[in-house]
């Protein structure tokens, strides 16, 4: 029988492969509209939402995996999370460049 603290490990789990899946989805959509349209706006909005979306939470959450086995020592637990927010910030901040760039 499964309890409530493992079905909550399996749906935090399940949820966070599937955000690493969608947003490398998401990037890759973005990056064939680049492709298409000849477009640095687009460009500049593909790398933002792969870097937000697939690198920011695939690192987290394979990073994560590491720290939970023991793979990974526990003092790279705050440089991993520093580096995750730093894809982020700057994921967010090509974005932001790409809906101001003509």
């Amino acid at each position: 029988m499964i309890g409530i603290a493992q079905l909550s490990y399996w749906l935090i789990l399940g949820l966070s492969l599937g955000s690493v899946l969608v947003g490398g989805y998401v990037g890759y959509q973005a990056y064939r509209g680049f492709r298409r349209h000849d477009s640095r706006p687009m460009q500049y909005l593909s790398i933002g939402l792969f870097l937000l979306t697939a690198v920011a939470f695939g690192l987290s959450f394979i990073g994560s995996l590491l720290l939970q086995q023991g793979i990974l020592p526990l003092r790279f637990e705050q440089p991993l999370v520093i580096l995750t927010r730093f894809l982020q910030f700057l994921g967010v901040s090509f974005i932001a460049y790409s809906l101001h760039k003509r």
